[in-house]
């Protein structure tokens, strides 16, 4: 079991940025594929950036040169930095973690707001 703690969401103006947290607790956090979701209002929640345990990153089409995932395992951290924001960058933005192992057996944190506008 792992449990995931988002913070660092906000109010940020169109073309500033933004740096959200996630705290892993309850297990062995290197061995996860770690990622980043988001939701907007109305819409389905998509895939924002992912990190495994590997060391592999991927990115949605509509974020990249814009945001950087990384993370930290001697502090159980993952981070997401999101520059140059859209308003449709808009959405609740979820931590997310899956086991390395056994893909499908995935844990989440309640989220984090990030509102972009003027």
């Amino acid at each position: 079991q792992v449990q995931l703690v988002e913070s660092g969401g906000g109010l940020v103006q169109p073309g500033g940025s933004l740096r959200l947290s996630c705290a892993a607790s309850g297990s062995i956090f290197s061995l996860y594929n770690m990622g980043w979701y988001r939701q907007a209002p109305g819409k389905q929640r998509e895939l924002v950036a992912v990190f495994t345990s590997s060391g592999r990153t991927n990115y949605a089409e509509s974020v990249k040169g814009r945001f950087t995932i990384s993370r930290d395992n001697a502090k159980n951290m993952v981070y997401l930095q999101m520059n140059s924001l859209k308003p449709e960058d808009t959405a609740v933005y979820y931590c997310n973690a899956e086991m390395s192992w056994r893909p499908g057996s995935v844990y989440w944190g309640q989220g984090t707001q990030v509102t972009v506008s003027s």
